[in-house]
């Protein structure tokens, strides 16, 4: 495995140096900037933007304008070139200019056009990456062609990383938040990784990443945030694509689905259905030691399950000022996991086994999530005032009956068993309401306030078999009620200052209500009631230029705050298996973080930054020796101190416009822990290095290589120390019948390198492990496009050809 990954990094490292070369050989250039306005002097946003050189038609530079309808291009001087001007309910107009002078802003007038439309299906070039204010936008297209799964999809967008516990990483060690079409569902992780893996790739438009966000964002997002916007219908006109698939690891996935949507103009309405059949597994092997003797246990389950996906809105504009959007969505998943765990107990000096066993389990259920959102917009004004309120409710179901078994061969022969159930039912209803203000003098003010209220209950019923005895299960039975209520104000203020300054203000009151209420077996009520205040700063200034291109500053301050839940407040032990337990700790104190950052990007594309996340009473997943045994131990949370975290990221691309683009990256994190472990000073310091890269090639107008993946150095997961690991992936996309059709061939994890081995040696606790997952797989997908033409988007230095649009 190590071959492969050293292999892989000077691939990376070979890449990073070509993309500087051919940067700067890009010189003698100038910022040209075009305007698209209609025949009111209003701006025309997202117009397609072609400039073509008139000596050599094959350089094309393309851009959408933003919502002042600007946009700007780097181009060589003293050439002549063909602009080429497109957008919805506007006629197309193509006209001439030159960079051989001393003018470089040109505005444009937009005709309207007549309300016919000719069905057609026009190739667009997409960007990967584009910055909007504080956070990138990525658009997934390509990686949704190779992937079965929005949880694939994340996985493989460059600068995000995914662990086997489905939490998702973007700078910090720290989780970022993850969020559907801008709402956080109180999941954890393990429940959003399963709702990630049910949902289909192509449901995705585009993934918001957020690292550090604003006072307008709730103050739990210490690790960033991750938005997943799902696929609407917006588009004029009937359109829709009818896609199938499936991969093939040690077991099979397949999959089916069909997207509609219809858009008159003044309203829209859509429907997404999807059907999937998954098999996963999972195998983990660890030592664990205490003193002369050694706990080796080898488990492997096996994860099928079959999801039943639908999403539906409908999107209706009252006039020009007031705008109406209902959303929804619909999972089912039924799945029968099956695990067998091996345990052997041995003296290490005599190799002599104490015990020997095997002890099976089989989860059987079904899990049960509807969502329905609406959301109401007022259009104040022309220069981006509105007025947003919106309405969420969520309902999660899961119910699961449980067989376990455990059969011992050493020191005598046994047998014990028994069964039982869970039900367990979420809750989760917020109300929203937001302002945004366009003044004078460049005054933007924010303001809003959001109420959430959360409901989990959760009962378990358990048995034992023994000597032909079903008998209650007291170390596994219990029913408790949890209710979470979060009250929250924000106000924040932007300014632009002089010609290139942008000094942005906030602060967010946040009211936080706790209770839990464990009513079997024993009453563990707790409360916990607190009001914190979480400030914010950002400033953003023009530097200077390189080569032609412009490079901004940014400067970022955030307080934010990690919250416990419930599971990891409740002290009532929670069996894992007849060696180790999961405890909750009543005493844990929630984290506060101060993050710092600095980041420069160019042309809005985020290429550089360094940042500070100083944490104070850091909770984490801690493993303590039993006091009566041991080998007998306990899993729980405990706050151990402070945590500093420094980390360094770079970005870099080779420009558009030729058959090859390259994105790649490089991140290193080094984390120092200063507190208190087992009652004795802690002092552990990490460094970790993370690259990541993603590569097109275009064969031709129809076909398209894609290669992407990452490697992670010197891995650190809290406490656990990680060996080096990564996944490459590679897809080739081809279009047929009039590029309707798209055939994409993907294989996931080719070196079968995505796979952690790790240790933890802290304190009494000895742990080394492995674990591994089906994560190499071979795929074919078709998808199937149809209705009328969608409009061009821009291209940028992060830009590469997209093979298909489903809409």
């Amino acid at each position: 495995m190590k071959k492969y990954l050293s292999l892989y990094i000077r691939l990376l490292f070979f890449f990073i140096a070509f993309s500087f070369a051919v940067l700067s050989l890009q010189a003698q250039e100038t910022v040209v900037t075009l305007k698209v306005i209609n025949q009111k002097k209003e701006p025309v946003a997202f117009a397609t933007i072609n400039v073509i050189n008139r000596l050599d038609t094959n350089i094309i530079f393309t851009k959408a304008s933003d919502s002042a309808g600007l946009a700007s291009f780097i181009l060589p001087r003293n050439k002549q070139y063909t602009v080429q001007i497109s957008s919805v309910n506007y006629l197309p107009q193509q006209k001439g200019i030159n960079t051989s002078g001393n003018q470089f802003s040109f505005t444009f007038i937009a005709e309207p056009a007549g309300k016919i439309l000719d069905a057609a299906v026009v190739t667009s070039k997409k960007p990967l990456m584009r910055q909007e204010d504080d956070k990138t936008i990525i658009d997934p297209e390509n990686l949704v062609a190779s992937s079965t799964s929005g949880y694939e999809v994340i996985e493989k967008t460059p600068g995000l990383f995914v662990d086997q516990d489905g939490n998702i990483y973007i700078s910090s060690l720290t989780p970022a938040t993850v969020q559907i079409n801008g709402r956080e569902l109180k999941m954890s992780a393990a429940d959003m990784a399963t709702m990630l893996k049910s949902l289909p790739p192509n449901a995705i438009d585009r993934i918001e990443v957020v690292r550090t966000p604003s006072a307008s964002e709730d103050a739990s997002s210490s690790g960033g945030i991750v938005n997943v916007v799902l696929r609407k219908g917006v588009k004029i006109g009937f359109t829709g694509s009818i896609t199938a698939g499936m991969q093939q690891g040690i077991y099979g996935n397949r999959f089916t689905g069909v997207n509609l949507s219809n858009n008159d103009g003044k309203k829209s309405y859509y429907l997404n259905l999807n059907i999937s059949n998954r098999i996963n597994y999972e195998k983990i092997n660890t030592s664990r030691y205490f003193g002369d003797t050694i706990l080796s246990q080898q488990s492997f389950t096996k994860y099928p399950a079959n999801v039943f996906f639908t999403s539906y809105g409908y999107v209706y504009e009252i006039n020009k000022k007031w705008n109406i959007d209902f959303a929804g969505s619909f999972t089912l998943n039924d799945y029968n996991n099956k695990s067998d765990n091996y345990n052997l107990i041995q003296k290490i000096s005599s190799a002599r086994s104490i015990s020997d066993n095997l002890n099976r389990v089989n989860n059987d259920g079904t899990s049960l999530i509807i969502s329905n959102a609406i959301r109401a917009k007022l259009k104040i004004d022309s220069l981006g005032s509105g007025w947003t309120n919106d309405i969420y409710y969520s309902y999660s179901k899961n119910q699961t009956t449980q067989d376990f078994a455990t059969s011992y061969y050493i020191p005598f022969t046994f047998y014990s068993g028994g069964d039982g159930s869970s039900d367990n039912r979420r809750k989760l209803f917020t109300t929203q309401s937001d302002l945004k203000l366009k003044l004078k003098k460049k005054l933007t003010v924010e303001t809003g306030i959001k109420s959430s209220l959360l409901n989990f209950n959760s009962e378990t019923d358990y048995y034992r078999q023994e000597s032909g005895q079903r008998t209650k299960d007291q170390d596994r039975t219990n029913t408790f009620t949890y209710k979470e209520n979060i009250n929250a104000f924000y106000l924040q203020g932007s300014k632009k200052i002089g010609k290139n300054t942008v000094l942005k203000l906030g602060a967010r009151l946040e009211n936080t209500n706790m209770t839990g209420h464990q009513i079997i077996p024993f009453d563990t009520t707790f409360e916990l009631h607190r009001t914190d205040l979480f400030p914010y700063i950002y400033l953003s200034k023009d530097l200077m230029k390189i080569m032609g291109y412009g490079l901004r500053g940014y400067l970022v301050y955030r307080r934010t705050i990690s919250r416990p839940v419930y599971e990891q407040l409740n002290p009532f032990p929670k069996y894992v298996d007849q060696y180790l337990s999961e405890i909750g700790n009543p005493s844990l104190r929630p984290q506060f973080t101060q993050n710092y950052e600095a980041n420069i990007s160019v042309d809005e594309r985020p290429i550089l930054a360094v940042g500070v996340n100083d944490t104070r009473d850091i909770f984490s997943i801690v493993t303590y020796q039993s006091d009566t045994s041991q080998i007998q131990a306990y899993r729980t949370y405990d706050n151990l101190g402070k945590n500093k975290e420094w980390y360094l990221r770079g970005l870099g691309a080779l420009p558009p416009g030729g058959r090859y683009f390259l994105v790649v990256g490089a991140q290193y994190n080094h984390n120092f822990y200063d507190g208190v472990y087992e009652g004795k000073p802690l002092s552990f310091k990490k460094g970790s290095w993370t690259f990541f890269s993603y590569q097109t090639f275009k064969i031709d107008k129809r076909s398209v290589i894609t290669v992407n993946g990452f490697v992670r150095l010197r891995g650190q997961q809290q406490l656990y120390e990680l060996e080096p690991f990564g996944s490459l992936n590679a897809s080739i996309n081809r279009k047929f019948l009039k590029e309707k059709l798209v055939a994409t061939l993907s294989v996931n994890d080719i070196f079968f390198t995505n796979q952690n081995e790790f240790t933890i040696r802290q304190g009494s606790v000895n742990v080394s492990g492995f674990r591994r997952s089906d994560t190499r797989r071979f795929g074919f997908n078709l998808r199937y496009n149809f209705g009328i033409r969608k409009k061009e988007e821009n291209a940028s230095m992060f830009s590469v050809d997209s093979p298909d649009k489903a809409n």
